[in-house]
């Protein structure tokens, strides 16, 4: 079943339900530009419920929510960076937690860049271990309480 984009208003945003591959070509274009669309296909994509965030009549935002157990994590959380800093991103990220709330889950976790870390704590996520590395990306486990 394919989620038809609707546009949005002017001056506004709508957020909906995507397929996973409709998350493809900004998870890509954003956090790995040089490496090819399969590497940021997830084995576990089917499992998931993917959002995006359609502002301009186009999607410009996307982010894949996975609650197991208890435990929500968000994946590949991708904005166009000429979307980035006009609330697209906290609309989604507020969105994935209701959704993780309403589905049962006490706690929400993300693997994130350090550069984003800033970004998470404004929304209670705090670092947890050790920072490791994704190539010569610095990543940390951040997680919160719902």
């Amino acid at each position: 079943m394919t989620t038809q984009l609707k546009p949005s208003a002017p001056g506004s945003y709508s957020i909906i339900p995507i397929t996973p591959a409709q998350t493809y070509a900004l998870r890509q274009a954003v956090l790995w530009p040089d490496k090819p669309l399969a590497y940021v296909q997830l084995p576990d994509d089917a499992a998931g419920r993917h959002f995006g965030a359609i502002a301009g009549g186009e999607l410009r935002a996307v982010i894949s929510l996975f609650v197991t157990d208890g435990e929500a994590r968000f994946r590949k959380f991708a904005t166009d960076p000429a979307w980035q800093g006009r609330g697209l991103g906290t609309a989604l990220l507020r969105h994935i937690t209701a959704v993780a709330r309403a589905q049962g889950a006490r706690t929400l976790w993300c693997d994130a860049r350090v550069s984003t870390l800033p970004f998470y704590q404004r929304f209670g996520l705090a670092p947890e271990g050790d920072v490791f590395y994704k190539g010569d990306l610095a990543y940390v486990k951040l997680s919160c309480r719902l």
